[in-house]
């Protein structure tokens, strides 16, 4: 009898510490956002705030339409999204109105700061993580975003699967961009007014225009920049792509093919003006792939039939 409760008595040493151990297991976790900032990541994650439309949209391909509790007013438009949840202006958030939500988790972008002031200094006092994503500079980028992503809310093989036919599409298109010897020279617009917007290299949009198989004219700038108009006259793109939304009626291609001097450059004189998706082409999720494909075509229509 005695070495029977001495067995006894071990086995339930055993059961209590695999009690324990699984216990341990599912505590709070110390990581490093995508910004170099640490978090503590709570063992659930069953609320979701997220502040920026590309962060949005691959927790939507993740599955986790259903867990987000409040959004930004930018991530309204995103397919699966309830709009009924609250949309709140995250370059000054209300963090009273986001704690009441007891969100376990702030999904944030790079521009939701002004400066180095954090907008959300209040919400973190309260104990409730925040974790930033800024805005990625290339396609390997958008990878690592997507894939912490589905780290942090526990959908790693969901976020696998997007990744890998993410790369087997942008490599399916390289493999044709690669054989373009004759590669044509490209303007991207992404904003118009009173100043040009568009962008050098160190970004996702210059590297897509690469993968196609075509030059940026502006790839020796550096990041977002504001040209002047006679420097892409000067520059002459055999292609002109904008992701600029038509306004009051007028359709953005016809007011760069009437722009005053543009008349001379190649790509209006051959009609050569083409406008692509905006949010595919502006927002780093996984959604770049639909904008990959319009700037494929658009430039060069018989290789990417």
């Amino acid at each position: 009898m005695k070495k029977r409760s001495k067995i006894l008595a071990l086995v339930f040493a055993m059961l209590f510490s695999l009690a324990l151990f699984a216990g341990c297991t599912n505590t709070t976790k110390t990581m490093t956002d995508r910004e170099g900032n640490e978090f503590t990541l709570p063992s659930k994650v069953e609320k979701i705030i997220s502040t920026a439309p590309s962060n949005t949209e691959v927790l939507v391909a993740l599955g986790l339409s259903d867990k987000l509790v409040a959004i930004d007013k930018y991530s309204a438009d995103v397919e699966g999204v309830n709009t009924d949840i609250p949309q709140i202006d995250f370059r000054n958030p209300d963090a009273e109105t986001i704690i009441s939500l007891e969100p376990d988790l702030i999904i944030a972008s790079g521009h939701n700061k002004v400066g180095d002031e954090d907008p959300f200094q209040l919400v973190k006092e309260a104990g409730i993580p925040v974790v930033y994503i800024p805005s990625s500079y290339s396609i390997d980028g958008i990878y690592g975003d997507i894939e912490f992503i589905a780290e942090i809310t526990k959908t790693e093989k969901q976020g696998k699967e997007i990744v890998e036919n993410m790369k087997k599409e942008v490599e399916e298109i390289k493999a044709i961009g690669d054989k373009i010897t004759d590669k044509k020279k490209v303007y991207f617009e992404i904003g118009a007014g009173t100043s040009l917007y568009s962008f050098g290299n160190e970004t996702f949009l210059n590297e897509m225009i690469e993968v196609i198989g075509a030059e940026n004219i502006f790839a020796n700038e550096n990041s977002w920049i504001s040209p002047t108009p006679e420097s892409v006259v000067d520059a002459n793109p055999d292609v002109i792509l904008t992701n600029v939304p038509d306004t009051n009626g007028v359709k953005a291609v016809d007011s760069i093919k009437t722009r005053e001097g543009w008349d001379s450059i190649t790509a209006v004189k051959e009609d050569q003006v083409y406008q692509i998706d905006k949010n595919s082409s502006s927002r780093p999720s996984q959604n770049v792939i639909k904008a990959l494909k319009e700037m494929a075509k658009a430039v060069y229509p018989n290789e990417y039939k």
